[in-house]
């Protein structure tokens, strides 16, 4: 009956969100302590919810019960069907006020906002002191650290350290799953994002655009790259002079050049 007359009996005492049951004051709760008593028997992570965990076991089983009934997509989550059936409607009611991107959810708009428009960079690697856009760009990033691989293949007992990796396994050792291929160059692809990017090549289509300066980029990689160009942010130093640099491949030609004197700093 609460349902119908919207009680919400239940009050967290450390937000303004209530409940119209207890259990779900419980689950919430674990957001603010941090507890996620669900544990994966495969990998190493740990979810809050029980049925957080269900959802992720598909990951390691295969199991992609929601089918596209336009093509041959199959996915673990009804939510991810239902995104996918934007692309056959061409529905992107999502629009980014900075650039001419429009998407299919909300949460790709934010997704969005957050790598190609933001600069803050909140979250840190607790190995190297890296700083990362998103928590989850973190938690990826640890597996570099920790050697973690929790994609494994249900055919043989190989893992991976990326869903990619896996998915080219399928493919290649296996013959599960389907090529992408290219009409104009006839390249195969295993991730739909890759062979996106690779046709808007073809294409010439570039929609990323710098909102310092005129140009135009066709990831959203590139974009961050060149925006580095009007940002005084410098991620990487120097082991020995602590030299800092904006790019990567600064501070590698800044070593093999010599530029700094190991044995002098000693």
């Amino acid at each position: 009956m609460r349902v119908h007359t919207g009680d919400k009996p239940y009050k967290c005492h450390m937000c303004d969100k209530a409940f119209s049951q207890s259990g779900h004051l419980q689950s919430h709760m674990r957001v603010h302590t941090g507890d996620k008593p669900y544990k994966c028997h495969v990998c190493d992570k740990a979810f809050s919810e029980s049925g957080h965990l269900n959802r992720h076991m598909r990951v390691h089983t295969g199991d992609k019960q929601y089918k596209c009934h336009v093509c041959d997509k199959a996915f673990s989550q009804s939510g991810h069907l239902k995104s996918h059936m934007r692309v056959h409607t061409g529905d992107k009611q999502y629009q980014c006020s900075l650039c001419n991107k429009s998407f299919s959810t909300s949460s790709n708009l934010q997704s969005h906002n957050r790598h190609v428009h933001s600069n803050r960079r909140p979250y840190q690697c607790p190995y190297c002191g890296k700083m990362f856009k998103t928590n989850c760009d973190v938690r990826l990033h640890v597996r570099v650290h920790t050697g973690a691989k929790p994609h494994s293949c249900r055919h043989c007992s190989d893992r991976f350290m990326w869903s990619v990796q896996l998915k080219r396994h399928l493919l290649e050792s296996h013959n599960v799953g389907t090529w992408l291929t290219c009409n104009i160059c006839q390249k195969k692809f295993s991730d739909s994002q890759h062979f996106k990017i690779h046709v808007r090549r073809h294409k010439g289509v570039k929609p990323y655009v710098c909102s310092e300066c005129p140009k135009c980029f066709c990831t959203a990689d590139e974009l961050n790259f060149h925006q580095l160009v009007h940002s005084d942010v410098r991620n990487f130093a120097c082991g020995f002079c602590a030299k800092s640099f904006k790019r990567k491949h600064s501070v590698l030609i800044h070593f093999k050049r010599r530029v700094c004197d190991p044995v002098e700093l000693f």
